[in-house]
């Protein structure tokens, strides 16, 4: 008789459990944080951009 098909999971073993909480690596430490535009500084950007106008 066939044995079972193997699934990826049975041979890399179980998640671990959660551990304590680390700091963030550096890729992600250096991701840039968006820039929220006021209502004034949208209003000129879509002016200046008229092929953005829907």
């Amino acid at each position: 008789m066939k044995p079972p098909p193997k699934r990826l999971s049975d041979l890399k073993g179980g998640s671990k459990p959660p551990g304590t909480f680390a700091p963030p690596t550096p890729k992600v430490s250096r991701q840039k944080k968006a820039k929220v535009l006021t209502a004034a500084e949208r209003a000129a950007f879509l002016a200046s951009r008229p092929d953005l106008k829907s």
